[in-house]
């Protein structure tokens, strides 16, 4: 499963982030460890969802010109979907991202949280469409 979201950002905050100038240490760094180890504890923060043991886990984040995305993947070799994973693991990368910076800009904004994503028995699901995956070995 693949999760994205937004967060917007003055400039000068990316721009300490990019001199890595945050007083709480490397952001994005931070934001990516925490958004794997949450994924990892989906099943802790949300009641009723299965435990998964996860094969692999991403974060990824990308700077813009008005903030930064955050694309979480997800995969198991469960029989369940790890969509929710996804999105949590994305979720808290954004909130790391938004408490390291909230001492230098008032104004951020967490958006756009979505699935972008499920793939289960070879069929991915984007959105509405459907469209044919071929399985990793």
């Amino acid at each position: 499963a693949i999760a994205r979201g937004k967060i917007r950002l003055q400039q000068e905050t990316l721009n300490l982030i990019a001199r890595n100038q945050i007083a709480k240490g490397n952001v994005f760094a931070t934001a990516c460890i925490a958004g794997i180890q949450a994924a990892k504890q989906t099943a802790h923060l949300i009641p009723l969802c299965h435990t998964l043991s996860l094969g692999q886990v991403t974060v990824d984040i990308v700077a813009s010109k008005d903030g930064a995305e955050v694309k979480c993947t997800a995969q198991t070799v469960a029989q369940t979907g790890v969509e929710m994973e996804a999105l949590v693991g994305v979720t808290v990368a954004l909130l790391t991202i938004y408490d390291m910076c909230k001492a230098v800009d008032k104004d951020m904004i967490v958006s756009d949280v979505h699935l972008l994503e499920k793939t289960k028995n070879a069929v991915a699901t984007v959105g509405d469409r459907r469209s044919e995956k071929t399985p990793r070995s």
